[in-house]
């Protein structure tokens, strides 16, 4: 089979944190035809993977290179630390980094966040992954500050979260090659912005046909064949009354003298 001839598919990068599932059940419905390929990555990797091809389309974090990617931001998470159970923290609705200076805030390598200055107590050693760090949390090492989702994706029994109302916020987008803005690309921006199946946005439209115009007959059963009369009375008459000449009266003749 030619490459030509091959079935076509659609392949879709997924960072932690963020469910496809409803944006692919409803591409299952309108495409049935065209599989969908979901392809999971770490934040670190998406847009290499976007770069590169290995994926048509994904949903990443926050920033991303826009001179090789275009990018439509879905929304942004709000960051939480995660702590157990018994910590302080859990005793309250929210904290700001500064309650966190005398704790120490794991900072693992694939952290999404961008801090100008990290809160607490740096540690040791910088834990490989998000899920390396939870365990931390967990073993009673330290505090971890996350995009919500991922305290939601690790959630632990033993475990808890409270929003930091400063810390700084991770933003999701969909993002793709910008000379790749395909049709089925088209479809899935479709899809994600919650276009109807009817929408014609983003596709090409046929240009309408010229309405045809329909002769005008009205006019034609008006107007009187030629030299005939139409036997309505003329402007003069109408004006002078029954044709009579003007000013004439009836009445009682005069007897002669």
């Amino acid at each position: 089979m030619t490459g030509s001839e091959a079935t076509p598919s659609f392949r879709l990068a997924y960072v932690p944190g963020v469910t496809p599932t409803k944006w692919v059940r409803i591409w299952n419905e309108r495409l049935p035809e065209i599989p969908l390929t979901l392809v999971a990555v770490s934040a670190a990797e998406a847009c290499d993977v976007l770069r590169s091809r290995s994926a048509d389309a994904g949903f990443v974090r926050l920033p991303v290179d826009r001179e090789v990617l275009s990018a439509i931001p879905l929304y942004t998470e709000t960051s939480v630390v995660v702590v157990p159970k018994d910590h302080v923290v859990a005793s309250v609705d929210e904290v700001s980094a500064e309650d966190l200076a005398d704790d120490i805030v794991l900072h693992p390598l694939d952290d999404t966040l961008d801090w100008e200055h990290r809160p607490g107590v740096p540690a040791k050693e910088r834990p490989a992954t998000t899920a390396d760090a939870i365990e931390l949390v967990g073993a009673g090492v330290g505090l971890l500050v996350v995009p919500q989702s991922l305290a939601r994706l690790h959630r632990r029994k033993d475990l808890t979260y409270r929003p930091v109302s400063d810390a700084p916020q991770s933003g999701v987008a969909l993002s793709w090659p910008q000379d790749e803005t395909t049709d089925l690309v088209e479809q899935l921006i479709g899809i994600v912005r919650g276009r109807t199946v009817n929408s014609t946005r983003g596709r090409p439209q046929a240009p309408a046909e010229p309405k045809r115009k329909t002769p005008d007959t009205r006019g034609a059963r008006r107007k009187p064949a030629a030299g005939k009369s139409t036997g309505k009375p003329t402007g003069k008459s109408l004006r002078s009354g029954s044709g009579s000449p003007k000013g004439g009266k009836r009445g009682k003749p005069r007897r002669r003298p």
